[in-house]
């Protein structure tokens, strides 16, 4: 008798939805891909096999089928449910105690939110052993890692499962032991942002400046050693001393900067605002500019990367 094909549920058809369903597929998994928007899940077998195709990596056996409904899944070879619906919390609350109707006890449920704990999510459910986040970075399909999220509820048994099913479709998975907001990446992350903003902000610095110190800069080791790697490397105590003179002027504030808060009171959001305006000025072109040449560093990043594991 063949084996039955391992299979990912995906609860959403958006952006972080089709991107992910794309990792699964390109790893020749199974993919039911639950969208309630008929035009969205009309696309759904075009653009998941798109965004596999743009990972460079294809296993044979690889399909999508586009569901309208959490009832409509077929959960006889499922493996895992990732919810990547909007980022309101009544909606994911909803599907996670309409899934927990539906899938059977040992398939886990993770959540893809970016900011909503777990906990929280799962408030309202019984098994909330079997519940994670499970946080994939923007473009999900091209960025390597995956934060896997436990509450005080989660087992830590199904999170390394979950980190094996990661593994196994070619992500880096990061344990995240406890439900902070922000989780792990995120906080780094922000941290970041708010000195970076705050230096724009104060008139320290241009943001093209900004990028340019970052990518060019400090940035430019991160693809071969994290912080702390590359502390190891450099000296922590020549990192220690400098922190000592440099911490007590660094941004603490508790809210986002005058400057953020001013371009979204305008709708000034980037790329995807009316006005395509956002630290910078943006046109059509230029979005299709960057956007291309956005995805093929990240491309030739991630083979770097690879170029260090090559019996995957």
């Amino acid at each position: 008798m063949a084996q039955q094909q391992d299979c990912a549920v995906i609860i959403g058809g958006g952006t972080m939805g089709r991107d992910v369903a794309g990792i699964f597929y390109a790893a020749g998994w199974a993919t039911q891909v639950v969208e309630p928007g008929a035009p969205v899940r009309a696309q759904l077998k075009e653009s998941v096999p798109a965004a596999a195709a743009a990972t460079g990596i294809f296993r044979a056996g690889g399909g999508v089928t586009a569901l309208a409904s959490i009832a409509d899944i077929d959960w006889s070879a499922v493996r895992i449910v990732i919810e990547c619906a909007p980022e309101k919390l009544p909606v994911k609350q909803a599907v996670f105690e309409e899934l927990e109707k539906f899938a059977p006890a040992g398939v886990p449920l993770t959540s893809n939110s970016s900011g909503i704990p777990i906990s929280l999510i799962a408030a309202n459910c019984k098994t909330r052993n079997r519940m994670l986040g499970l946080h994939f970075f923007m473009p999900a399909h091209l960025v390597p890692a995956v934060e896997v999220i436990r509450s005080e509820q989660s087992d830590e048994a199904v999170a390394q499962a979950v980190s094996d099913i990661m593994r196994a479709v070619r992500k880096k998975p990061v344990q995240v032991k406890k439900d902070v907001p922000g989780f792990l990446a995120n906080r780094i992350q922000h941290a970041l942002m708010r000195e970076a903003i705050a230096l724009v902000d104060e008139g320290f610095a241009s943001p093209e400046d900004v990028d340019t110190a970052v990518r060019y800069g400090f940035g430019f080791r991160y693809i071969a050693a994290g912080p702390l790697l590359q502390k190891d490397l450099a000296g922590i105590d020549i990192h220690c001393a400098a922190a000592a003179s440099i911490y007590p002027a660094l941004a603490n504030n508790t809210e986002p900067s005058p400057v953020m808060k001013n371009l979204v009171a305008n709708g000034d959001y980037g790329v995807k605002s009316p006005s395509k305006k956002g630290f910078y000025q943006w046109d059509d072109a230029s979005i299709a500019r960057e956007q291309a040449r956005y995805e093929v560093a990240l491309a030739k990043a991630m083979q770097i990367l690879r170029d260090e594991e090559p019996d995957q």
